[in-house]
């Protein structure tokens, strides 16, 4: 999760949160459209300036405001993507724009995650190539691990299931990679008191080095702090304002770029990594 990043799946912010009506979607009261879309201009700049190619899903005007967090709708693997099922109501039809783009790309679709089974991308951590480690909680269910252990299992990859807390609630989610972000193949930025403890244990088993996030500056982001996009082993994209967070991942290596997203990432709840969904990685 943490190899170079060559070709990532995006969506424009200003196509899909144009008409976005803050209360309807969860965002706060720091949420403007067009701030928003100068915002994810930024980050595409560094995303593009980092060398990976940018494919766009759509610039549709389909009312779809958080498929902009393009990371949920589906997951790579090494041998073809999975189209995920959303457990947010308003996002269940993003996955079918992700099938659509993927065959637009010429990217094998491996399988679906099928109703009753619900799997969303940010709770999805590939430990390494052969070990996935996925959060169950407001979004994922045991019937979607159950589902993704039934493709990936025969790929020769153990799929293992880890409960979340339930934090602050229902609508405002806490993902598995809300309180994870790798940094390279052995180090990641975490939040150790949010991991479930086993999942601790397999990152501390596995020789993974941990980079305590700043306790203050992520409650005070909501844990976006923590959300934070390798574009290579030890470069990273982060959200500006949280010098303590940035401070700790250069001292274990890491060159931080950032960018301003008090009105994209900071109010709408989903950061750089949730903004992208990586497709190739080298």
């Amino acid at each position: 999760m943490a190899g170079r990043l060559k070709r990532v799946l995006m969506r424009s912010a200003e196509s899909a949160m144009r008409h976005a009506k803050p209360q309807e979607w969860h965002y706060g009261a720091g949420f403007d459209p067009d701030k928003a879309a100068a915002q994810h201009d930024a980050l595409t700049r560094l995303v593009a300036a980092s060398g990976a190619e940018i494919e766009w899903l759509t610039d549709a005007d389909d009312g779809l405001a958080d498929s902009v967090f393009t990371h949920d709708p589906s997951l790579m693997t090494d041998h073809g993507a999975i189209i995920l099922a959303m457990g947010k109501a308003l996002r269940h039809s993003e996955p079918a724009l992700h099938e659509k783009a993927y065959e637009r790309m010429g990217v094998p679709v491996l399988g679906r995650i099928q109703h009753p089974g619900q799997v969303e991308g940010g709770d999805c951590v590939w430990v390494d190539k052969t070990t996935l480690a996925v959060g169950r909680g407001v979004r994922t269910n045991q019937d979607g691990i159950q589902q993704l252990a039934n493709l990936l299992t025969p790929k020769g990859i153990q799929v293992y299931g880890f409960d979340l807390p339930l934090w602050h609630g229902e609508e405002a989610c806490l993902h598995l990679m809300s309180v994870i972000s790798p940094l390279a193949d052995d180090l990641a930025l975490v939040y150790a008191p949010l991991l479930p403890a086993p999942f601790y244990q397999m990152l501390r088993a596995r020789g993974i080095r941990l980079v305590e996030g700043d306790a203050d500056e992520f409650f005070a982001s909501n844990g976006l702090s923590l959300n934070v996009l390798p574009t290579a082993p030890h470069q990273v994209i982060a959200v500006a304002g949280f010098p303590k967070t940035a401070a700790a991942m250069e001292a274990a290596g890491c060159t931080v770029s950032t960018f301003a997203a008090d009105a994209l990432c900071i109010a709408c709840e989903g950061g750089p990594t949730c903004l992208t969904r990586p497709v190739l990685r080298q």
